[in-house]
């Protein structure tokens, strides 16, 4: 019979229970306590009450056993953890990142940034066929956030020598058997017990794959019980099986069968219980609903308070003998690294995995400059995890690095829609190594009525892999509208095509990087209907611009993510020189001679910054601005003239999504490339309000003036312009004010946007879904 039996029986019975289990224990051995927590996903956080409620009664237990979301409350609890630490620890804990997979975007390679998270679907291709990834979510930020808890635990290698014993439990998916975990790196113990199939992926483990412990035991009370535990506190999450009417869908079907083993042995766990703090009826959140923490938290003190006269008594018991000291392990703010270990790195990574770690043999290192080293190499986003684990010998410690490659070959695709192009479909092959080590080459198409495409070839070379050279064309044929006052008055096939080759070095991998790039670009222009058949307003029957240009760029982002980004700043800086322009404009009036020769040579200035910073959790403001000039040479009298016939080298402003083309630029209000400009300064202010998980509404205005000639004129005029900015003639200002409402769907952003713009008094709407081709700088 259990010893405490309070939930049965009136009080005055227990006491009864109390004094003659007293005199069962020999004064010289204190019965041997063990606190059991279950597995239950964001229902976990629950626990922590119970923690609190035990560090107040002083009841140190002998034992703790935990299983998956159990296993890392119970981790970090028997590692030395207070029960309020912990709940600050989960109070302070971004959930919605840690569980929601990805890196974020400020820890992902300079270089990769612009591939990263662009695609609705990434899949290995390996030995000619397509395999899919067997898990939804990557856990590379949980884990790093486990490693980074347990750190005071590196040189622990048997969890009996944890402040308080610890087992955490899992299944060997392989041979379909309980593992009970209790040596090795508590991190990754904690990690393995809580690999939930179809959410997180398996992890490896000697010769076979952990999943979550909760598929054959999720309250691993019979753990301490075989372990010798007298006295059993059980903190249960679970709920057990579900009834008929809850099982009304394919989800909670299917979490049912695959817990089936778990839940038929749940009652003869609880059985064993002494003290049973049952949450099952005073929870009303899911497994997945961890931005609900602090009311689960709110809610796991009511089984709690259900149990204080128990636990009250059980503390009073404790008090006839001498109880452990739990306190956090010390550690050195710093650790001499003796031995590095890579693992599971194929050659041809294993430099550049180094040269971004930038972990050295004999040398000190924090935790925290560890696990930067290791967002370093993940951001190469050559692997989709590594782990890493302490390696003890005598008194050096070391460190085991584990990497998780991804395919050599991968195959990506999107959806997307938006009202300037339709519908399209991306479609991506991206070769790892192929040409060359620590390299990378893509092809992606935009298979859709208006195509393009992107060929590029990147190379890190140097010591430390910094240096990076990279090639690309790039390539579109669209359909353009002409306007006029605001109005669509004809239509043009403009076809534009890019050749840049750049070198470029890292000042920080994560971070900037400067760089030269030599560029040809093509524009072709002509009517989409036949000038013999239809006269357009230009009387234009075809027009053809080439030029080299000499750039150097310079590039700062720290954005934290691709869409929606709540933090950071992105910031480019370029200057450009021309030294080849052809141009050729054909008219339809066999009366108008063509124009055809050179343009004078110019010089284009660019800067372009966005500043985004949090107001609050749900509030996020953004302060963007741009200045971008073309200085024409002075003119030559047998040159063509630029400000007339130079539209392949201006800016095109307008639309609410980059184009690829990088002298585009958005302005919301305007239609996409409405408006072509010489010169431009561009100031737009926004306020990006999260209204819940996932939606969000942007109220925005965006300010500029524009000049449409020389520099000089346009300059003095910059700061007090009044022209209309339709008229194309005088520096003109430009203002648009809208809101935004967005959506981060599974098929890519998802916005809704509907602006003014002055002068021609116009209201526009946008409508944009999926992930559009990517601009690479």
């Amino acid at each position: 019979m259990s010893l405490f039996v309070s939930r049965k029986l009136p009080f005055y019975v227990l006491l009864i229970f109390l004094v003659t289990s007293i005199s069962g224990f020999s004064q010289d051995k204190k019965p041997k306590v063990a606190l059991v927590l279950s597995g239950g996903g964001a229902k976990g956080l629950a626990h922590i009450p119970t923690l609190q409620a035990l560090d107040s009664l002083g009841i140190k237990p002998d034992l703790l056993v935990g299983n998956s979301m159990g296993s890392i409350v119970g981790g970090l609890y028997a590692l030395g953890y207070s029960g309020d630490s912990i709940a600050s620890i989960a109070k302070k804990a971004n959930w919605e990142q840690l569980m929601g997979g990805r890196v974020s975007l400020k820890n992902v390679s300079v270089e990769e940034k612009t591939e990263f998270n662009r695609y609705l679907v990434e899949l290995d291709w390996v030995e000619g066929k397509i395999k899919l990834g067997s898990f939804l979510l990557n856990d590379q930020k949980l884990r790093e956030f486990i490693a980074t808890l347990t750190f005071p635990s590196y040189n622990i290698n048997h969890f009996d020598k944890l402040p308080i014993p610890f087992r955490a439990v899992a299944t060997d998916i392989v041979n379909g058997k309980e593992v009970i975990l209790d040596n090795g790196s508590l991190s990754f113990a904690m990690r393995a017990s809580m690999s939930i199939p179809g959410v997180f992926s398996a992890v490896p483990y000697k010769e076979t794959l952990l999943i979550d412990g909760g598929v054959l035991n999720n309250f691993p009370v019979d753990v301490a019980k075989n372990m010798g535990a007298d006295i059993i506190i059980g903190s249960d999450v679970g709920g057990g099986m579900m009834d008929k009417e809850k099982l009304q869908n394919i989800s909670s079907l299917l979490f049912q069968a695959g817990m089936l083993s778990s839940n038929l042995k749940n009652p003869e766990n609880r059985a064993l219980c002494d003290i049973l703090i049952d949450h099952t009826n005073h929870l009303t959140f899911s497994t997945g609903d961890f931005q609900k923490s602090a009311q689960i938290y709110e809610e796991g003190k009511l089984a709690v308070a259900e149990n204080m006269t128990p636990l009250t008594e059980l503390s009073n018991l404790l008090k006839n003998y001498n109880q452990p000291n739990i306190t956090l392990p010390v550690v050195e703010d710093k650790i001499l690294l003796d031995t590095i270990v890579y693992n599971n790195i194929s050659k041809t990574n294993l430099a550049l995995v180094k040269a971004r770690t930038n972990l050295k043999t004999n040398t000190t290192y924090s935790k925290q400059e560890i696990v930067d080293g290791i967002n370093r190499a993940m951001g190469t986003t050559i692997f989709s995890q590594i782990t890493f684990e302490p390696l003890v010998n005598d008194k050096k410690l070391g460190i085991q690095l584990n990497g998780f490659e991804r395919s050599k070959h991968q195959v990506k695709g999107a959806l997307h829609y938006d009202d300037y192009h339709g519908v399209g479909i991306l479609v991506n092959y991206t070769g790892r190594n192929i040409l060359g080590a620590a390299s990378r080459s893509l092809i992606t198409l935009d298979v859709a009525e208006q195509p393009r495409f992107r060929l590029q070839h990147q190379k890190n070379f140097g010591s430390d892999r910094d240096w990076w050279w990279r090639t690309e064309a790039l390539g579109q044929r669209l359909k353009q509208q002409v306007f006029i006052g605001g109005e669509a008055v004809d239509d043009i096939k403009y076809r534009y095509f890019q050749f840049e080759n750049q070198i470029n070095r890292n000042i920080n991998s994560l971070t900037s990087y400067v760089g030269i790039g030599l560029k040809y670009q093509n524009t072709y222009l002509k009517p989409t209907v036949d000038p013999k058949l239809n006269e357009n307003i230009f009387g234009l029957k075809s027009y053809a611009f080439n030029a080299i240009q000499l750039n150097a760029h310079y590039l700062y982002n720290t954005m934290d993510a691709v869409f929606f980004a709540t933090n950071g700043t992105n910031l480019m800086a370029t200057v450009g020189r021309s030294f080849y322009n052809d141009v050729e404009v054909k008219f339809s009036n066999p009366d108008i001679p063509t124009e055809e020769g050179s343009t004078d040579n110019y010089t284009k200035l660019g800067f372009n910054y966005e500043k985004r910073f949090p107001l609050s959790t749900s509030s996020t403001a953004i302060i963007g601005a741009s200045a971008n000039f073309i200085l024409v040479d002075d003119g030559n009298a047998n040159n063509v003239s630029f400000n007339d016939f130079g539209v392949g080298a201006k800016y095109f402003l307008g639309g609410n999504q980059l184009d690829p083309r990088q002298d585009s630029f958005m302005f919301p209000g305007l239609n996409e490339g409405e408006l072509t400009a010489s010169q431009f300064i561009k100031l737009n202010l926004g306020l990006q309000y999260k209204l819940k998980a996932n939606l969000y509404i942007l109220p925005h205005v965006d300010a500029a003036t524009v000049g449409f000639n020389d520099f000089k004129d346009y300059f003095k005029d910059a700061f007090t312009a009044n022209g209309q900015w339709q008229d194309s003639n005088t520096t003109s200002f430009l203002f648009s004010s809208g809101v935004t409402l967005g959506y981060n769907s599974i098929l890519g952003p998802v916005n809704f946007d509907v602006s003014w713009v002055n002068d021609i008094n116009k209201v526009r709407i946008f409508i944009g879904v999926g992930f559009p081709l990517n601009r690479s700088n």
